[in-house]
């Protein structure tokens, strides 16, 4: 019997055909109409929505209010379990830089967190010694929306650049904050990308500025005490295919430009010696040539997949000569040894790898050349590298956590190799990880190719099949999913659940062949990897496809839709947030803001019939026709201008006209937030809670 009984009807979207044609092909789209055509304007003021959209997906969310309202006693208890695990008055270990350390804590019961300082060599526990440098909890205070891109605070300690985004639709306003006094000069900097880069004076600052289609198009310069208008364009980018970003080197020396998409880099650099002076390219952009930097004193060093370099190299470079013809090498390329960044300081080079699956943060001795490595024995595992704040030091930072080991913070001194715990996550309602069990199992895929899966789930879950389980999977832009501690899936998997994460194609789980042969004309290898794990699970009797739910966001949505369009037998249900499922409308359109970026992840359907057409063959929207799907919960935000909107609204109308099953077709749109859904820390939990009721609706458990 279904758990969704004596539903209401359904919405049904009128269907407006409009016709396209390319390469020869017309294809119809009943539910255009539902993309508004001022979504650039509606993006900054949500009120201007077209009445009859809006009503349309108000009353979707009404649909599933109707369809979830015996979950709400459930939802509550979720919430209060989740927020039970967080320890509400949090604070993070200062990071010493110059005469302070910064910081962040939370209150108990706020949304937001407060950025703070204290003395260099104070004492990191005693809250008397606090100097509150923004409070996010009182910036909010009034908006339904409200997300911080953080304080960034200048060279002389004095001042700080903060951002807002109080509509959900990342358009960035900044503003310039005394930091002795706390107050709010009147510098105010609209439709930025979100934070600046300090000139070492802190009179000035350079911040990138984001176009009416939300790209971030250009570089500009503001003294502090002037008005927007009147700021220098430091650099233009004509390409909207580029990503663009704007930040400062540890030595205050240069301002870093950082130009890329997906698979071409690009830096110009700017010495802070000459805040006039036009930007230095080191390495102009060559297809398929990806470069980052960091400065080392007198060289900068390179990380690149400079010929043939797949798993990336290290290179150095003198300061005063970086260009490519100069680069050296310092670490070699090693195949299967996926360099993930790199960081220097005075006496050390510090990268981050993953080897075999797992991650290890490895030191270099300048000097000497001498190596070592920090890496840990569970079977899977996350480490976090945040390095320092200062050049001229051997201490360094990191975070290390399993799905059964709580969060661990660490200093490592590079010279000594000592390292001293900071921090251990708190669960304040009880946490106790012999409890629990995670492994790292292995799917064969439909070539031959073993998908690693890592999973969680108690002693006393019965390994016959009959458990339920959630199947987490992303699968896109070389992301690897950490195998992290997530006191939230503890609510599922104390209720009998598994909880897995299939490490597809498409991330570089594997290193980077693992990204390449999950993207392009590859694409389809992510959706059967994710099915192939559905497979393992159900044999080896984890679960079976009775008790499966399927959950992925943004382009891991669009990995939902493509599985529920290729297995939908294999899953009960499937939870899709913000999901990228209208993919050949969007990769033609290139009004939109991530298309021309996205050319290199998805290919070109407008110049090439041959990516037309592969893209065609999988995109989800496309490809809805007419079976039984699984019960469908997809989750959009209004103003979000990542995945927009109307992506969900289309796939849900189109699934509704064309399955022939009983499974409930549900969307819930936040009208007051954008891609990452709500903005406060327990506004997201409820998130998490409601979509955690509907896997346990949908599983019978609640």
């Amino acid at each position: 019997m279904s758990a969704f009984n004596n539903l209401p009807a359904a919405p049904v979207a009128p269907k407006k055909p409009v016709t396209d044609t390319r390469h020869g092909i017309t294809r119809t789209d009943d539910y255009a109409w539902l993309r508004a055509d001022n979504w650039q304007a509606m993006f900054r003021d949500p009120s201007i929505l077209d009445p009859e959209i809006r009503k349309h997906l108000e009353a979707e969310n009404a649909y599933m209010s109707a369809a979830m309202a015996d979950t709400k006693e459930l939802q509550k208890t979720l919430f209060a379990e989740m927020r039970g695990r967080i320890k509400e008055d949090d604070s993070s270990v200062p990071m010493k830089d110059g005469a302070f350390a910064y910081g962040t804590f939370y209150v108990t019961g706020g949304e937001q967190p407060r950025y703070f300082r204290i003395p260099r060599d104070g004492n990191t526990k005693d809250e008397t010694i606090r100097h509150v440098l923004l409070d996010g909890d009182r910036e909010a205070e009034g908006k339904a929306y409200f997300r911080l891109a953080g304080i960034d605070h200048s060279s002389d300690h004095s001042r700080g650049v903060w951002g807002y985004d109080d509509k959900g639709s990342e358009y960035f306003t900044l503003k310039v904050r005394d930091l002795s006094t706390g107050e709010d000069l009147p510098d105010l900097i609209e439709n930025t990308g979100g934070g600046g880069a300090w000139a070492p004076d802190g009179k000035s600052f350079f911040y990138t500025v984001l176009d009416e289609n939300h790209r971030p198009s250009k570089i500009f310069h503001h003294v502090i005490g002037t008005p927007q208008k009147d700021d220098r364009l430091v650099y233009e980018e004509k390409d909207p295919g580029f990503f663009m970003s704007v930040g400062g080197s540890l030595l205050d020396d240069f301002i870093y430009i950082d130009i890329h998409d997906h698979e071409t880099s690009e830096y110009r650099l700017l010495t802070t010696k000459d805040l006039t002076a036009e930007p230095q390219l080191v390495a102009e952009r060559v297809t398929g040539l990806e470069y980052s930097m960091t400065e080392g004193g007198d060289v900068f060093y390179i990380l690149t997949n400079a010929d043939g370099a797949k798993d990336f190299k290290i290179m150095e470079a003198p300061v005063e000569a970086p260009q490519k013809q100069n680069w050296r090498e310092v670490v070699p390329h090693r195949s299967g040894t996926l360099i993930l960044n790199h960081m220097a300081y005075a006496r050390h080079l510090v990268w981050l790898q993953r080897r075999e699956g797992l991650p290890e943060i490895v030191i270099r001795d300048r000097k000497t050349g001498e190596e070592h490595a920090i890496a840990f024995a569970e079977e899977a595992y996350s480490l976090g590298l945040s390095g320092a704040a200062e050049y001229d030091t051997d201490v360094i930072r990191f975070s290390y956590s399993s799905m059964t080991t709580p969060s661990q913070l660490f200093d490592y001194d590079m010279a000594t190799r000592r390292r001293t715990l900071l921090k251990t996550q708190e669960v304040p309602s009880g946490h106790n990880p012999d409890d629990y069990v995670t492994r790292r199992v292995f799917a064969p895929s439909w070539d031959g190719v073993e998908v690693p899966i890592t999973l969680l789930y108690r002693k006393d879950t019965p390994l016959d099949g009959s458990a339920p389980c959630l199947l987490y999977g992303y699968g896109a832009y070389g992301i690897t999913i950490p195998a992290g501690f997530n006191t939230n899936c503890l609510s599922l998997v104390d209720r009998g659940f598994v909880y897995a994460i299939a490490h597809i194609r498409g991330g570089k789980d594997k290193g980077f062949q693992w990204y390449e042969d999950g993207k392009m004309a590859k694409k389809t290898n992510t959706f059967k990897d994710f099915i192939a794990a559905a497979d393992y699970l159900n044999q080896e009797k984890f679960t079976s496809y009775a008790n499966m739910i399927a959950e992925g966001g943004s382009a891991g949505g669009m990995l939902m839709g493509a599985v529920a369009n290729m297995a939908p037998e294999k899953f009960k249900g499937i939870i899709a947030a913000v999901p990228f499922v209208d993919v050949l409308n969007t990769m033609l359109d290139d009004t939109l803001p991530l298309t021309p970026p996205e050319w290199p992840e998805w290919g070109n359907p407008i110049e090439s019939a041959e990516f037309y057409n592969i893209i065609a063959g999988y995109s989800p929207y496309d490809n809805v026709d007419a079976k039984s799907y699984p019960a469908i919960l997809a989750l959009g935000g209004l103003t979000d201008p990542r995945v927009t909107y109307w992506e969900p609204a289309k796939w849900v109308a189109r699934l509704r006209e064309k399955t022939t099953g009983a499974a409930p077709i549900l969307m819930k749109t936040n009208m007051d937030a954008g891609h990452a859904g709500a903005s406060g820390r327990f506004q997201r939990l409820e998130e998490i809670a409601f979509e955690y009721a509907f896997a346990l609706k949908v599983a019978g458990k609640m």
